[in-house]
């Protein structure tokens, strides 16, 4: 399959493309061992999405949350979900000022460039629900006035899979607004050795420099959309989008949105390589962060839903 002519210019500037691999290396330096979820974190950024990484505690979630502010000079800001959140805790609330005689907007913990959402599904659906508009639009609305939030806007969401006592599941809305989803598991013993000797990650986090800055973001979201995507390789995504509405172990398949961020995804996984170009490759390392959070199951959603995704990925072929 040829995605694209062999001489197709890379659209990344030499000088962007040096802070980039500074940044991912520096992030990696505080992560060991998980150079594939940092490159797959880095897409979601470049590719202008949200992450939700699941998995135990402990595993370095919110260090990595930490590592990407640090790393790329961003505004962050952690709320702790709980039950008893209010979306006025995290939105922000009009309070009368005397002075004025008016209500004056009081901005919450939402109006930062990285936002760590943590233990998101502790909170109540109510609560939940306050990150739909700022994740979709950039932007809250608080009685009846437009708010809009500081650019770059990332959410990360971190989420713990096997403590459900007292969670509230994400709704197929909300998963829906994450671009990827990805877990960090446990580290490699050679990692983990490391980790046990060497400096406090927290430590480590407090000494990092700033590689990029949110100008560099913006310039690398606009590149994204330079990347070329030939018809033959719209051709394989759009097999690998057919083919999850017709798999006997899938009820819902992947909704037009759905398809659109495999394919930002997809660019950014390119560019973040060093093309300007996608390949299949690009399309099949994203595929299953992007898509096994976003399809239902059929018989109650119980099983493997990464287990099926991954099957689905290897039954349609390269054309």
């Amino acid at each position: 399959m040829t995605a694209t002519s062999p001489d197709s210019p890379l659209v990344l500037p030499a000088d962007l493309r040096t802070r980039l691999d500074r940044s991912v290396a520096q992030v990696n330096s505080v992560l060991l061992g998980k150079s594939m979820q940092v490159n797959l974190a880095f897409v979601s950024l470049i590719a202008g999405g949200h992450l939700l990484i699941e998995d135990l505690p402990g595993v370095g979630k919110t260090t990595l949350a930490h590592a990407l502010a640090a790393t790329l000079d961003l505004g962050f800001q952690r709320i702790q979900f709980t039950s008893d959140l209010l979306p006025s805790d995290i939105i922000g609330v009009g309070i009368f000022e005397r002075d004025n005689n008016r209500f004056e907007f009081h901005a919450g913990p939402l109006f930062a460039q990285l936002v760590l959402a943590d233990e998101i599904n502790r909170a109540t659906p109510k609560t939940q629900s306050a990150l739909l508009e700022a994740m979709a639009e950039q932007q809250v609305t608080v009685d009846g006035r437009t708010h809009a939030l500081p650019l770059p806007f990332i959410v990360v969401a971190t989420q713990n899979p096997l403590d459900l006592a007292g969670t509230y599941p994400l709704p197929d809305s909300q998963l829906d607004r994450f671009m990827l989803r990805i877990s960090l598991d446990y580290p490699s013993r050679e990692a983990e050795r490391e980790l046990l000797t060497s400096t406090n990650r927290q430590e480590l986090i407090a000494t990092l420099q700033a590689c990029m800055s949110a100008d560099d973001i913006h310039t690398l979201r606009q590149l994204v959309g330079n990347v070329i995507a030939s018809p033959a390789l719209i051709d394989y995504l759009q097999a690998l989008i057919s083919a999850t509405r017709s798999h006997a172990d899938i009820r819902v398949g992947l909704s037009p949105r759905a398809g659109l961020a495999l394919l930002a995804a997809a660019r950014a996984q390119a560019l973040v390589n060093g093309r300007g170009y996608v390949l299949p490759e690009d399309v099949q390392a994203v595929f299953v962060p992007v898509t096994a959070h976003r399809l239902t199951l059929a018989g109650g959603g119980q099983r493997d839903r990464i287990g099926v995704t991954r099957d689905l990925l290897a039954s349609v072929a390269v054309r």
